[in-house]
């Protein structure tokens, strides 16, 4: 087993952990990251497929976010000025509503891109050591003097109930509902006048036509996403029988006329929308040199994730 030494590693390599990891890096401190993902984005993946010659994109976790917090404000506005994020009309929000482009990981990627973000590395077990932590990946060990967890909140609870059963605990707090999502893609536009449709009450509580964000080209292209209900009553169903059925509940909720789909797929999220705990942002222990953020702490949006992973690094450091 191969081993490397870090001054500060973050698991976890989503906008909580990449917010913290830059704010870290450009106060001059040495991190390293570990993420289990093939690459950027996390629950603001987007997902490729190549359907008769063309490659299509859709934005099958987060959908678009919005920004309120002054900081994050100007952040978003950095990245509308990198062309990494867009406006977006067609969310049907009351606050202005972004999407990353091409995709909805175009800021993700933005973040990563100057880091040393490890991919395809799954923390398994975090242990301490005489002189800090220890981070067994796989074939790969990681030591570190402070270590920081970025993942969602029951993850973080596996691994930390060993070594650090009090922030485990706050983790454990969180109840997460899940969330399927189906990924479409027709031949011919459907006839569904508006961009987006929420209902909270319907088996389908959100359906986005992927293909009409900014930056988006090629086939008609939507994303359905099951209500917290209608993802548990299905959980346990092969993904190639939750497709047929989600696309059946859209088209009877619209009233669209039913087209046979040129593609078709779907992806669980177990813990999609987190209800957040109460208290800080994040917490750090500078004594033993662990910490937490996600959008656990704070709230179940993109902006959640960045707040609590920015308020880890200011706790880091503060004297």
């Amino acid at each position: 087993m191969s081993t490397h030494h870090c001054e500060i590693l973050i698991i976890g390599a989503g906008m909580a952990g990449l917010a913290c990891a830059k704010t870290l890096s450009e106060a001059g401190r040495k991190v390293s990251i570990l993420d289990k993902g093939r690459g950027p984005g996390g629950r603001m993946a987007a997902r490729r497929a190549e359907v008769a010659g063309d490659v299509l994109s859709f934005d099958h976790g987060a959908q678009y976010f919005t920004a309120r917090d002054p900081r994050f404000a100007g952040v978003v506005a950095e990245w509308e000025r990198l062309g990494v994020v867009a406006r977006w009309d067609g969310a049907g929000s009351d606050d202005a509503s972004f999407v990353g482009v091409p995709g909805m990981n175009g800021p993700i990627r933005a973040l990563a891109h100057p880091l040393d973000v490890r991919w395809n590395t799954r923390a398994e077990a975090i242990t301490r050591t005489g002189e800090g932590w220890r981070v067994d990946a796989g074939s790969e060990s990681f030591t570190a003097s402070t270590v920081l967890i970025a993942v969602p909140a029951e993850q973080a609870a596996e691994l930390l109930a060993t070594p650090v059963p009090d922030f485990a605990q706050v983790a454990a707090e969180v109840q997460s509902q899940p969330c399927w999502a189906v990924m479409a893609a027709f031949a011919e536009g459907l006839d569904v006048e508006a961009d987006s449709i929420r209902d909270d009450d319907a088996p389908v509580s959100w359906a986005a036509r992927n293909s009409a964000k900014p930056d988006r080209t090629g086939r008609e292209t939507w994303v359905l996403h099951a209500s917290p209900k209608r993802s548990r009553e299905i959980i346990d169903l092969p993904k190639e029988e939750v497709g047929p059925l989600l696309l059946g509940d859209f088209f009877d909720q619209t009233g669209a006329q039913c087209v046979a789909p040129i593609h078709l797929a779907a992806h669980r999220w177990l813990y999609a929308m987190p209800r957040p705990v109460e208290g800080e942002a994040a917490r750090f222990d500078r004594d033993r040199g662990i910490g937490i953020a996600g959008d656990y702490l704070h709230s179940p949006r993109v902006e959640g994730a960045w707040i609590s992973g920015r308020a880890l690094a200011d706790k880091v450091l503060s004297e």
